[in-house]
């Protein structure tokens, strides 16, 4: 830090000093805190300016040859450093103090921050214990309630049975009531329909009586009239003897004949008057006959009629009984259905008094219900608040642990293990991979099972077999986001082949839910596009695609794909890295993107013409590494900003063995290319570890491409891919040991590129 005794000077350690203290930065030599006591500065302080003076300055004498004067200026000038080292030493130890001081106090917040998750953890777990009894509880209720209800609902179903039932017998009662009443009306009517028939009996008898009188009456003249008709036969047989007696006194006694023959004139008009009477007589007493017979007839259908009443009134009378007896059957019935209404009543009273006990007994249960119901809320409440508090603290753990790695300059590494394929044969019911679940290890932890002897590894976050892309994207969001905030961001995927790398890079082709990390964030990013335009800002972007195949690159998005093979051109597509850590690669194809339907469409057609190849390993082994670049450019007049971001996403070419790819012929010359650019990355992590002076980028044109990534201002994820086979276990303990080489590298701080420089477009895609 001094000059040698003869005057020379090598002032390079005290800046590389502050160099190292401000971070890189060169701001200046300050004021200290203050003059320590007992040091030799006596509180004097040096500012740049006069330790530059001091540095510079000549020791010059007017006689060059007073060797005194030149030794005492000498002495002076030594003193002068001596002071200017001890302050500088002095200040380099507080400046040590305050490190170690703001170091512990990281290391207690860390520790508070440890404390408070296994504080908010372990408050989880009470309130899951909480939750769980109150849920208990709670169904125990819902169960007691619902029984209840299901009693009272049966109560409700008796009741109403019950009075169906009652309103049934009174139903039957009435209809019986009515039938009776009917029976007793019919009776009645029976009985007038026999009188009326009896006094019709008796009113035919006496005018059958009246008639035989007639009859009598009739035959009595009918003698007289033969009496007297015969009285005038005799008188005429009389006369005609008188006359015979009397011929001799016809002369004498001619006006006595005359006088007789009138009288016989008058006596034969009577005759004939009295014939003519006895005709008609005669004719009554036929009419009286002929009446007599139809009397008789209607007094014999009569008769019958009366007979018929008779036997009417006879079943009447059996009916009568028939339904007195029914009667008498029913008022018994009615007795009895009176008293099972009676009994149904009073079970009626003890249901509704059970009905009423039920309610209130509900009610009681619905208050206590409604009550638990509040606590079970304010619980969840409660649980809801802790919840949030946890995943505040969860974020916050997760912010503080992305600033310690942005601080430390770490390289971020995920892991992700595949599930088990029906391709990976029967030997993988032993369980390789297993994931511990403790506190500290919980998503973050994997355990790999190789000879009975377990290999802990612990990275940033660790996926499971079950974790779905979506799941995967929402950790490197953020990373992404920062593209777009003017950061360099690289991710890529390592691992051996077929362990999954392409599936989590670009996901299965038409499956929505499958969409890769590139798809997913080239749609993240365009939609947070659309959102900054609100507040100003205007970004253009373009994307450039490339792949390294046998040390060769290729650009995946010319229309002469294999232009870089030819002879005639192999100075193309060169890499250069200037002095802002930017890289390019000359002659590339770069086209503006305006949508993430362009980029998709672009991303097809490069997965069209990327190398791919059988292995026994892989139906479809990637034969070359997959280098994805989106360079952003953003810009806002109002706020005067300018930032510069760049995306790289990329899918290396799966490690292989080649006693297991079984590769031959080019097979064989691209498995030893992939193998040596990986060996390549693997030196170059080993050298970035142990912080070799001398790093081997150049070494393949992957490792010289990545060198911005690796040992840059970049913000760089890798993530490893690990196939769960039994028979990958060796590649597995491979690609873990390199992952957890890679994650205690230490890189620069991520730097925001906040200058600007437009882009100039090489091919416009519409």
């Amino acid at each position: 830090m001094v000059g040698t005794a003869n005057g020379s000077r090598t002032p390079v350690t005290p800046r590389q000093a502050f160099s190292v203290v401000n971070g890189g930065q060169d701001p200046g030599i300050r004021s200290g805190p203050g003059s320590i006591a007992g040091s030799d500065c006596g509180g004097i302080e040096f500012t740049r300016e006069e330790v530059e003076a001091l540095l510079n300055m000549k020791i010059r004498t007017k006689d060059k040859f007073n060797l005194k004067e030149k030794c005492e200026i000498m002495m002076e000038y030594i003193k002068k450093l001596r002071m200017c080292v001890r302050w500088f030493q002095e200040f380099e130890g507080e400046l040590s103090i305050e490190h170690e001081k703001l170091k512990k106090m990281f290391e207690s917040a860390e520790k508070k921050s440890n404390d408070m998750e296994m504080l908010m953890n372990a408050k989880e777990e009470e309130l899951n214990s909480i939750i769980m009894e109150l849920r208990t509880n709670y169904a125990n209720l819902q169960d007691k309630f619902t029984k209840e209800e299901t009693d009272k609902l049966a109560a409700i179903q008796t009741l109403m049975t019950e009075k169906d039932a009652r309103l049934s017998a009174e139903r039957s009662q009435a209809s019986l009531t009515e039938d009776l009443e009917k029976a007793l009306r019919e009776s009645s009517s029976a009985n007038q329909k026999i009188i009326s028939l009896n006094d019709m009996y008796k009113r035919l008898q006496e005018y059958n009586t009246s008639l035989q009188q007639y009859n009598s009456k009739l035959q009595t003249e009918l003698n007289q009239t033969s009496e007297t008709l015969k009285n005038v036969e005799r008188e005429k047989a009389a006369l005609t003897e008188n006359l015979s007696n009397l011929r001799g006194y016809h002369d004498a006694q001619q006006d006595q004949l005359t006088n007789t023959k009138a009288s016989l004139e008058e006596t034969m008009k009577l005759k004939d008057g009295l014939v003519s009477e006895v005709g008609c007589l005669r004719g009554d007493l036929q009419q009286v006959r002929d009446d007599r017979d139809r009397q008789l007839a209607l007094v014999q259908e009569l008769s019958a009629e009366v007979s018929q009443y008779k036997e009417c009134t006879g079943k009447s009378a059996a009916e009568l009984g028939t339904l007195t007896s029914r009667s008498i059957e029913l008022e018994a019935t009615c007795t009895l259905q009176s008293e099972t209404i009676r009994k149904l009543q009073e079970e009626l009273a003890t249901a509704q008094k059970k009905l009423e006990i039920s309610d209130i007994s509900s009610v009681e249960t619905r208050i206590g219900y409604e009550e638990q119901k509040k606590v079970n809320s304010e619980l969840q409440i409660r649980l809801v608040e802790a919840e949030s508090k946890v995943i505040e603290g969860e974020a916050l753990r997760k912010k503080l642990h992305n600033t310690i790695l942005e601080l430390k300059g770490n390289i971020r590494v995920f892991c992700r293990v595949r599930p088990l394929l029906s391709d990976d044969g029967i030997d993988n019911v032993t369980k390789t991979i297993s994931f511990p679940t403790t506190t500290e290890a919980l998503g973050r932890g994997i355990e790999v099972v190789q000879h009975g002897q377990t290999h802990p590894f612990m990275f940033d976050k660790v996926f499971t077999p079950q974790s779905s892309q979506e799941e995967v994207f929402v950790e490197i969001s953020q990373l992404v986001q920062s593209a777009l905030d003017g950061y360099k961001v690289c991710i890529f995927a390592y691992g051996q082949t077929g362990s999954g790398k392409t599936h989590t890079m670009m996901g299965t082709p038409g499956s929505y839910d499958d969409k890769g990390l590139i798809p997913r964030s080239l749609e993240q990013i365009f939609e947070a596009r659309e959102k900054l335009k609100e507040q100003g800002w205007k970004y253009e972007m373009q994307v450039s695609m490339l792949e390294i195949y046998n040390e060769t690159i290729r650009d995946l998005l010319s229309s002469n794909k294999y232009s870089s093979t030819d002879s005639g051109n192999k100075q193309q597509y060169a890499i250069k890295h200037d002095s802002n850590g930017n890289t390019s690669v000359a002659d590339l194809t770069i086209v503006d993107v305006r949508s993430s339907k362009e980029v998709a469409f672009l991303l097809n057609r490069a997965a069209q013409s990327r190398s791919v190849g059988k292995t026994q390993m892989n139906e479809q082994s990637s034969r070359s590494h997959f280098v994805f670049t989106l360079r952003i450019s953003g810009v806002n007049e109002t706020m005067e900003q300018h930032v510069q971001g760049v995306l790289n996403l990329i899918d290396l070419a799966g490690s292989e063995r080649l006693s297991k790819s079984g590769s031959t012929g080019d097979r064989l010359k691209e498995t030893q290319a992939i193998n040596k650019s990986l060996s390549s990355l693997t030196d170059v992590i080993f050298a970035l570890a142990k912080k070799e002076e001398h790093v081997p980028y150049r070494n393949s044109k992957l490792t010289y491409l990545l060198q911005p990534c690796l040992g840059g201002d970049s913000k760089t994820l890798m993530v490893v891919n690990v196939s769960p086979a039994q028979s990958s276990v060796n590649e597995s303990l491979c690609s873990l040991r390199f992952a957890a080489r890679v994650n205690a590298c230490e890189i620069s701080i991520p730097r925001r590129q906040t200058s600007m420089r437009y882009l100039e477009p090489r091919l416009s895609y519409g």
